[in-house]
């Protein structure tokens, strides 16, 4: 399959995700193994957290015209603290059964692929299926790519924060809920600074919540979300 987004070729991408980057660096005596590990005689060095760590590089909302603009690293932190409320609302309020200790984790993690991808706009993302099936199998390649950083004893204990597990079902649930919250606060953020260019996205995105049968979402945006309109001044 061939396609074309912002003319950047998706099955080239593709391929150069499955066959790897350039060769990481060596120097001295390390011989490079698997995938983005070296070894000094019986230590393996790692790029895994180096590469989490460009999360702060990689620039959210690349189509709109952002009067801040926000990274990835940033977002995750976001959508960890209120997918950890979400989950706690849920169960105070509601019979809720969700772990909000390991919501609060895969939500850490729910975007880290993008240091290789970069994040892909939600209008070319869901442009048309084969745009969308081609995109998803360039996020799971990217994160079995950085799966794959880790020393091979470590791998098990990140593979869940990677890849959906049945049992983690209503936890990612929330952290989608979370995401979407966290898309509205930052057309919130835009409109308060001026900039019409999210008003949009932020009708939509309100639209959307209010329509999850879901009511932790609701209670978050009568509960919260109002304080996130006022000045410094006037929160305190």
């Amino acid at each position: 399959m061939s396609l074309r987004t912002g003319g950047v070729r998706v099955n080239g991408l593709f391929h150069n995700l499955q066959s790897g980057f350039a060769a990481f660096p060596t120097r001295g005596a390390a011989r490079a193994s698997a995938r983005g590990a070296l070894r000094y005689d019986d230590v393996v060095t790692s790029h895994f957290f180096a590469y989490l760590a460009r999360m702060k590089f990689i620039q959210r909302w690349g189509l709109m015209r952002n009067t801040r603009p926000e990274n990835t690293q940033e977002h995750s932190l976001q959508v960890a603290m209120i997918a950890h409320g979400l989950a706690v609302i849920g169960n105070r309020r509601y019979g809720g059964n969700v772990d909000p200790d390991r919501t609060a984790l895969l939500a850490v993690f729910h975007d880290a692929e993008e240091v290789i991808t970069g994040d892909v706009p939600t209008p070319i993302k869901y442009f048309n299926p084969s745009i969308k099936e081609a995109l998803f199998d360039i996020e799971t390649v990217a994160r079995k790519r950085l799966l794959a950083m880790l020393p091979e004893e470590l791998r098990e204990d990140y593979n869940d924060l990677f890849f959906h597990q049945e049992r983690d079902e209503a936890a990612w649930r929330v952290v989608k809920q979370a995401d979407k919250i966290c898309a509205y606060l930052k057309c919130l953020e835009e409109a308060k600074a001026g900039n019409e260019e999210f008003q949009k996205a932020e009708q939509s995105i309100l639209k959307e919540l209010q329509q999850d049968p879901d009511p932790a979402p609701r209670y978050f945006l009568e509960t919260f979300v109002p304080s996130f309109r006022l000045t410094l001044d006037e929160l305190n």
